[in-house]
């Protein structure tokens, strides 16, 4: 197992080319199994999350093929089998997510539920409903949902009672093969949701309304092959932008979609970095002196993203006065508070509220990531930080960033990958 090794304290000057979004990758992987012809995925991530995603649909029977650093072409004329195991599924939640697919395709389906979560329960309660809903009947079966549609899945209203993405993406993943129409209302509106809708169209599917609360889905018989660009990664995007706030310098993201993290640029702003925004890149610039203090609430989108919380706090622990940060998506999102408390953070946490009174300095210490944007907070955190930090448990890293080292390290942070002894 390895760990990160930061000696922070340096600016961060250069560009970074920011990837396909893994929230998205995932899904358009799942889609494969909608179809029997090719489907070809450009601007892919090559991540520990996509690679078990990968695994999983070969499992299933489809094929998988890696070509270049950036293109993976999935391909299942036929399936193999219809259940995906415990020992596959419990890596990753998203992978839940075939369950949908594989019951429009097959008319049955028999998946694991996935395992917790450290970051919540994030239950599939909603998916599930969603499922149902279409015409499914599901059973639950010593850990397993076991789902069929003899006489195959119909459209109908869905209202989730409050956004959920993975459950969006699971009801349009299932819907498109349905027949008749499917109204999915409070539905989520992230730039993965219209990016995983837009892939769809291009094999056929009728989807209306794709980043709206409110969308339509006509179904369709059968959907066709696709080569589909994955959007950029606006988490990973804001992460790099937050570090360059955090530690100082100058940071130009490219390969980025700037309108995407809207409810970003203006805090990054108020604490003090310059941002300047073109259509596909974003400078980040912020000189010496500490950060100043900004309130923040994460929201659904086009709110302040939860996967970005983490990352602005590192960077409000460092301001010149109080700050407080609510966290209203997910109920365990303040895991990464003692480890940075123990590079010298002050803060206290009263249930989903987070009071953060800024100390004039980062001192490295050994350090633990307990889930993937936590992971992400301690790297910028050691970036700013007087003297060394080590990073252990950085596995969870990469799941959700690709060559995080290489990058930074472009940019002139000290900053290596040496094995955890």
């Amino acid at each position: 197992m390895d760990k990160i090794v930061i000696e922070g304290g340096f600016p961060l000057r250069g560009d970074i080319r920011i990837s396909g979004a893994k929230n998205s990758a995932i899904k358009l992987m799942a889609v494969s199994l909608l179809t029997a012809e090719p489907v070809t995925l450009t601007n892919m991530p090559r991540l520990r999350d996509t690679r078990s995603m990968g695994g999983l649909l070969s499992h299933l029977g489809v094929s998988v093929e890696l070509e270049g650093t950036d293109t993976l072409k999935l391909h299942a004329p036929k399936l193999s089998g219809t259940q995906a195991p415990y020992d596959l599924v419990r890596k990753m939640r998203a992978s839940f997510n075939v369950l949908g697919p594989l019951l429009a395709r097959e008319g049955h389906a028999r998946v694991s539920l996935p395992g917790g979560c450290a970051i919540g329960a994030r239950p599939v309660d909603l998916h599930l409903k969603a499922l149902e809903a279409l015409g499914a009947k599901i059973e639950l079966e010593q850990g397993y949902v076991v789902a069929s549609a003899k006489d195959g899945l119909k459209g109908a209203e869905i209202s989730f009672p409050f956004v959920s993405v993975g459950a969006t993406e699971h009801a349009l993943l299932t819907a498109v093969l349905a027949k008749g129409e499917t109204v999915l209302m409070n539905a989520a509106r992230e730039p993965e949701i219209i990016d995983l809708a837009e892939c769809l169209n291009a094999m056929g599917a009728k989807i209306v309304g794709a980043g709206r609360s409110e969308i339509r889905i006509e179904g369709v018989a059968s959907l066709g092959g696709v080569e589909h660009s994955v959007v950029p990664d606006r988490i990973e995007a804001g992460t790099y932008a937050l570090a360059a706030a955090t530690a100082g310098g100058a940071v130009r993201l490219t390969h980025v979609r700037p309108d995407h993290l809207g409810s970003l640029w203006p805090l990054i702003a108020q604490a003090g970095a310059r941002v300047s925004l073109d259509d596909n890149s974003v400078l980040i610039e912020r000189g010496t002196g500490r950060p100043r203090p900004v309130d923040i609430d994460t929201s659904a989108y086009p709110g302040f993203p939860t996967d970005l919380q983490a990352q602005f706090m590192a960077m409000m622990c460092i301001a010149d006065g109080v700050s407080i940060i609510r966290e209203n998506i997910f109920e365990n999102r303040f895991m990464h508070c003692p480890e940075l408390s123990r590079m010298g953070a002050d803060i206290t946490v009263r249930g989903r509220e987070a009071i953060v009174r800024g100390v004039p300095e980062y001192v490295g210490a050994p350090v633990m990531a307990t889930d993937l944007r936590a992971s992400a907070s301690l790297i910028n955190a050691g970036l700013a930080a007087r003297g060394e930090t080590h990073i252990s448990r950085v596995y969870h890293l990469d799941r959700g960033f690709e060559h995080i080292e290489v990058k930074l390290g472009q940019c002139g942070a000290r900053i290596k990958r040496v094995p955890d002894d």
